[in-house]
């Protein structure tokens, strides 16, 4: 009954943190609309083992790289940012001929390792899920770990049933998507991606 208990909990935790509408997940659906539900589902199932790894951190409480990671959050929020302009920049420029070929996820272990990568460059994940995970009995000895492992799972889980929704109903709109509108698409998302990648340089001048 316990292990259902965390399980449930750690999908609601999975879903809290990977349903707010952010960069990964307007290229999830910039994706999916271009290159199908495969390639969507793909880039936020990168984000959803991102998360997974920053929830077994904090809760198994892997202090010495949780401190490096914390240590080097300016740098990585700088990484993620350039890559954020990079991505917003080229789908911004990219026409609607090139969508079966897209530049930054044009393979499915590009499109599942880019969002990885993005999402590991935010280490104040780790902060979001010590603070969540405080807040329950995970037990002492070996049922902490059985606790926090049960936990991890149902953040991955809830995360990434968020993300296969999402690329499944996105993916029933491809067809009143044409050339026109497919271009108007990117130019938006593309801004929108460019400004997420600013507001991360700005976070370090603070």
């Amino acid at each position: 009954m316990g292990g259902i208990y965390f399980f449930v909990k750690g999908v609601i935790v999975g879903l809290s943190i990977a349903v707010p509408v952010g960069p990964i997940g307007i290229l999830c659906i910039r994706r999916t609309l271009t290159q199908g539900r495969i390639i969507g589902f793909l880039s936020g199932l990168g984000a959803a083992t991102a998360d997974a790894f920053y929830g077994a951190i904090a809760g198994f409480g892997i202090t010495f790289l949780s401190n490096l990671l914390m240590g080097q959050q300016a740098g990585l929020r700088l990484i993620g940012g350039g890559l954020l302009c990079i991505i917003g920049v080229r789908t911004f420029l990219s026409k609607p001929a090139e969508q079966g070929s897209s530049v930054e996820g044009d393979t499915r272990w590009g499109a599942y390792l880019s969002t990885l990568i993005l999402t590991l460059t935010n280490p104040m994940t780790i902060l979001f899920f010590a603070a969540v995970f405080a807040g329950l009995v995970v037990g002492r000895g070996d049922d902490h770990y059985f606790s926090v492992g049960i936990l991890v799972l149902g953040v991955f889980i809830g995360s990434a049933s968020w993300w296969l929704v999402l690329s499944g109903f996105t993916g029933l709109l491809r067809g009143i998507f044409d050339a026109n509108r497919m271009r108007w698409l990117n130019r938006i998302s593309g801004l929108i991606i460019i400004g997420f990648g600013l507001a991360a340089f700005l976070s370090l001048v603070r």
